[in-house]
This record gives structure tokens, sequence and C-alpha cells, in this order.
């Protein structure tokens, strides 16, 4: 089962590999993490008795297995699992039976899912290493470079760090509002492609978080966990298990990603230019996914902008359309889970989950979400836009219970128009794989829940 290199995978999907050439180095390191990546994969399906998998479909449109993109097929399931119903039959009828609920979805994601974070996660210890004055955006700024030093006591073999970046404004009298991002890194040499003529002008989102008085930190997800398979014996995982495999319930690398957002918070707790209690989380596409993961696992952060997650994140697991688990149940994505995940690519299905992706929502409760995706023509359907606000609706009836707003309709909206009135949010823009153009409309939103002293 031949793969490519994770960011090779989400910039051939987004149809720019064409931008970019390995140098040899950097293809023998390719084919290096491929063939180390099958061979946890393999033993990973020998721990679940598996032979093989059933295979995803193409993200390419004239692939003979391209994914499904009509509607009349994407919906063979007939139910979802409802999230205020007990395993017992029992309903959900008040805040505080939503919390034993609660914990009952949270057990089926961690064993099922997104897998367990070790009881006993090593400490991280914080340095600043540099401070800056900089002008972002004509905004005077301080940038401070921060490392998360992780204990590796119980493994010196393995050397883990956090790499985080703040910035607040130079003029603030005291602790501002902050958003923080997974963000992407790229090869050396990588050069992106211009955006198509007649794309309106996004003014940068650090420049708009910079104006409102706001703060902006930036986190790399990979210097603490890689993202691919070669990967699960290294970073956080390998250090928690000594260097060994995993188990099928043990955790993934969106989990893994969201605990270095929670100790990232831990900094930011100790940062007096920072209000650590108005701090947000935003990411796009597999850092979409990381984003919602971590909004329902820490109840710290007050908000979230979750970027074109698709499947795996926010996008119905059910539907068929777009992505499919059997994409993500593949050697190419599987370490973003539990290996128990793969199962539901070969021998069981989607249907036969225990949670879907309205209960990982449901679970955010009732903080306030915003799910962002693009335009179907640019940004393309892999990420189901659809299954997305579906994925807000069925969430819904949880906001409702603890006396939140849902979406407020059942009819998916029209391009650029935003679902904006309540704790659920929604828009669709009219861009590509990005959420660029929805960050003024996320900071207008996130106005009504997050406060400036």
């Amino acid at each position: 089962m031949k793969i490519v290199a994770s960011f090779l995978l989400t910039m051939c999907m987004l149809d720019v590999c064409a931008q970019w050439k390995l140098t040899p180095a950097q293809a023998a390191r390719r084919d290096s993490i491929n063939r180390i990546t099958e061979q946890d994969y393999r033993q990973m399906l020998g721990q679940l008795h598996i032979d093989s998998t059933r295979r995803g479909p193409s993200g390419n449109p004239q692939a003979p297995n391209a994914a499904n993109v009509d509607e009349a097929k994407a919906t063979p399931y007939t139910t979802l699992p409802d999230p205020l119903i007990f395993k017992n039959g029992k309903k959900v009828t008040t805040p505080a039976l939503w919390q034993k609920r609660r914990a009952e979805i949270v057990e089926d994601f961690d064993r099922e899912v997104y897998g367990r974070m070790p009881t006993h996660v090593p400490k991280v210890r914080w340095e600043v290493v540099s401070t800056v004055n900089e002008t972002v955006g004509g905004v005077a700024a301080i940038t401070k470079k921060v490392v998360g030093h992780v204990d590796n006591a119980s493994y010196p073999a393995l050397s883990v760090a956090i790499d985080l970046t703040v910035t607040t404004p130079a003029e603030s009298k005291g602790p501002v509002p902050l958003m923080m991002e997974f963000s992407f890194i790229f090869p050396p040499g990588f050069q992106p492609p211009p955006p198509p003529p007649g794309t309106p002008v996004v003014v940068d989102w650090k420049q708009q978080v910079l104006e409102k008085g706001w703060g902006y930190a930036v986190l790399i997800p990979t210097s603490y966990q890689a993202d691919n398979g070669a990967g699960l014996t290294q970073g956080i995982i390998g250090l928690t298990n000594q260097g060994q495999p995993r188990k099928p319930d043990d955790w993934g690398a969106l989990r893994a990603w969201a605990w270095g957002a929670s100790r990232a918070l831990d900094y930011l707790e100790t940062d007096k230019a920072v209000d650590a209690k108005q701090v947000g989380i935003e990411g796009l596409s597999r850092y979409g996914k990381a984003t919602i993961v971590t909004m329902a696992y820490d109840p710290r952060f007050v908000i979230a902008f979750v970027g074109s997650s698709g499947a795996g994140g926010t996008k119905i697991l059910r539907r068929v359309f777009g992505e499919q688990v059997e994409n993500l149940a593949g050697s190419g994505e599987y370490h973003w889970f539990a290996g128990n995940f793969i199962k539901y690519a070969g021998p069981l299905t989607p249907n036969d989950l225990p949670v879907d992706a309205h209960e990982l929502v449901a679970l955010c409760a009732p903080r306030p979400v915003f799910i962002s995706v693009g335009s179907p023509t640019v940004e393309g359907q892999w990420v189901d836009a659809r299954g997305m606000f579906l994925t807000g609706v069925h969430a819904g009836p949880v906001y409702t219970l603890l006396g939140k707003k849902d979406l407020g309709t059942l009819v998916f909206p029209p391009q650029e128009t935003g679902l904006l009135s309540g704790e659920l949010a929604f828009r669709q823009h009219a861009g590509g794989h990005t959420t660029a153009p929805n960050w003024a409309t996320f900071l207008r939103y996130a106005d009504r829940y997050v406060k400036k002293k």
C-alpha cells in the first residue's frame, strides 16, 4: 500500500503538487517515512486481527473511483446516535444528566475514534527563548518565541519539545484575549500557487486580530507529534509508550495535537500579557479536526473556529459524500486516530460507530463553535460542506438543553449566508481550502463571547 508523506497528500488534494519538486534528500526521507508507516500500519492490523480494509474513494473527481458528490446517494443511514439518550435507553432531560451522558460519549470517542490519552503524561517546562518588537500589518506587536520542554526522564532516548509563538499588541495596557492557531509548516522550497484571478484580497488574520486589540499564538503540532504513521513511536505518543508501537485504544495524532494545545494554554495562563480565560482555538483541514477535538476535550477554550475539517472533524461520518471513513482508516491517515478506528473500514462499517461527529461538537456545549467551509467549486466537495452543516444541526439539541441557541434552521444556507445567531454557527465562504475569507465574520461573531478588559 504505497503512500506519500502526509503533507504531500494535502498538497496533492489541493492540486498544487506540480508547484514544488522533491530534492533527493526529501525523496529519501519520504520513502523512509512510507516504509516505516506501512510497517506500523500492518502491525496495528495484526493486533486487530484484520487482514485488509476497504479502499476509500479518490479525491480526484476524474478518477474511476471518485468520491460521491451526489446528494441523492449521500444518506444511506436512517438514524444517528442520539446524544440525549443514555446507553440504557433513558432520556437526558436536564443539564445534570447531560454531564453523565457526556461521560459515556467521551468514553466511546476515547476507545473507538481518537484514542485514550495516557493517565500519566510527562509535564512540560516552558521557556521564553526570545522576545522581539515587530510590526504586523502596521500594528506594533511583541512576539515571544516559546519552547515547551517535555520531561523525558522516563525515556531519555526521545526528546520532545513544543514550538509556540505568542504575539500581543505592543500598546496594550493589560492582558488581552487571544486566538491560538494550529499551523502548518511546509518544506524548504515550497511555493504555494497564486490565487485564481479575481480572488478578493483578504487582510491577514493576524493583522485583523491585532487590530481588535487581541493577541494570537501560533502552535506547530508537528513539533511534538509527527503527521505520519512512522512518527507514532516518536513524539509525545512515542515518549509515553517508551518507543513501542501503540495498542488499539492508544491516542492518535489528533488527540496528541490537542494535548499540545492544552499545554500551550497552560503556558498562556502564566503570561501576564494574555487573558487566559479568553482564549480561542482555530485550525484548517486536519488542523480543523484537531481544533474541534481540542475544544471538545478542554473546557478552558472559550470558542472554536473550525476550518474545513471534513471527515474525522465536523462532518457526519455516516454520510457517503466526499472523504470517507475508509480514507481515514487507510495507511495515509490512520495515525490521526486510535487503532480501533480502523475496524470501521473492515470488517465493521461507519454505521457501526457508537458515536458520530455531531456528538463531538455536542461535547463543546455550551461554548460557541463556528464551522467554516469553502466553495464547492473552488475548494471542492471532499470536505462535504452539507455534512458539516448537518453536524451542527444534530448537535443543536444539546445546546438547546443547556439554554443556548442552535443553528436556527434545518435548511442548508446559500453560500456566504452566515448562520450566526446562536452558539452554533456556520458559514460557507466563496474561497477555497482556507479560513481566510471567514476571519472577519468569525471575529464579529466572537465579539459576543470574547471580551477585552
